[in-house]
C-alpha cells in the first residue's frame, strides 16, 4: 500500500522563530559532526540555541542504524559508525548531501510521524525542481523513483531518511544523492532492501548534470514552506 502524496499541515513554529541553515564546504570528519549535533540538541532543548540545518559532506563511510543487522554488511569497504538514528545501514560520501537537521518538536506538534512524513515531502518537493518525480512508499522508508527503463516494477533510491528524537529535539536528518560514487553502496545491503528491483541513484545518474550547489538551492528554497522561515547561519569552518 502506497501513502498517497497529498499536502502536509506545515509543520512550521506558530511563533514564527527562523531556523539557522549552515553550509560546511569540504568534507566533514563523522565523528566530529555527531559530536557537534549532541551538542546543539542539548542546546536547542535548554533554549540556548536556535534550530538548526546542517549541510555537510563526509568522507566514505558506512553508518549502522539501531535496527541494522550485521548480514546486511556485505564488504567492509569503508568504516563503519554506530548511530543512534533509526534504521538500518547506510552509505555515506562525496557527492551525496547530508542535511542534519536539529528542530524542536514540543514546538511543533509533538508528531514523529508527521516529522518524517514532512521530511520525505522536503525531498519530493526539491526533486521537483529538477523535474523528478520522487515518490514515498509505506513499506520504505526514503524517497525513491521509478525506473521502468530496468523493467517492470523497478525503483531507486535517490534520498534516505534517518532520524533520532531526543527530548523532542531531532537529530540526524536526510541524505540526497546528487553525484556520489554509486559502486560503494555495493559494500552494504542498503537500508535493509536486497530486492534487485530496487537499487539506488543519484541526480547525476538520472542523467542531471547538477552540482552541489544546484541541490542546495533547491533544498533551500523548498524548506520554508513546510517548517517555516530560516535565516544564513556563519559556515561551520572547522569544528
Amino acid at each position: 500500500m502506497r501513502r498517497t502524496q497529498t499536502s502536509l499541515t506545515p509543520l512550521a513554529r506558530a511563533d514564527r522563530a527562523t531556523v539557522e541553515w549552515r553550509v560546511t564546504p569540504g568534507l566533514t570528519d563523522y565523528v566530529t559532526a555527531t559530536a557537534w549535533m549532541e551538542a546543539r540538541v542539548a542546546a536547542i532543548h535548554e533554549g540556548r540555541e536556535a534550530e538548526v540545518i546542517w549541510l555537510v559532506e563526509h568522507p566514505p563511510l558506512y553508518t549502522a542504524g539501531t535496527s541494522a543487522n550485521a548480514d546486511d554488511v556485505l564488504e567492509a569497504k569503508f568504516p563503519i559508525h554506530s548511530t543512534g538514528r533509526g534504521g538500518q545501514y547506510t552509505y555515506h560520501g562525496p557527492g551525496q548531501r547530508v542535511a542534519y537537521v536539529m528542530l524542536d518538536l514540543s514546538r511543533r506538534g509533538q508528531d514523529v510521524r508527521q516529522f518524517v512524513m514532512a521530511l520525505e515531502s522536503w525531498i519530493i518537493k526539491t526533486l521537483s525542481f529538477f523535474n523528478v518525480t520522487g515518490e514515498r512508499r509505506e513499506d520504505r522508508v526514503g524517497v525513491w523513483v521509478k525506473r521502468p527503463e530496468k523493467g517492470a516494477g523497478f525503483e531507486d533510491k535517490i534520498a534516505a531518511i534517518g532520524i533520532r528524537v531526543r527530548r523532542w529535539v531531532t537529530f540526524h536528518g536526510i541524505s540526497l544523492n546528487v553525484e556520489p560514487d554509486l559502486t560503494h553502496f555495493s559494500g552494504i545491503v542498503p537500508c535493509g532492501i536486497a530486492e534487485q528491483r530496487y537499487g539506488v541513484t543519484s541526480l547525476v545518474d538520472l542523467g542531471l548534470p547538477l552540482t552541489m550547489e544546484d541541490a542546495d538551492a533547491a533544498l533551500k528554497a523548498s524548506f520554508s514552506g513546510i517548517f517555516g522561515p530560516i535565516h544564513v547561519g556563519a559556515s561551520i569552518e572547522v569544528l
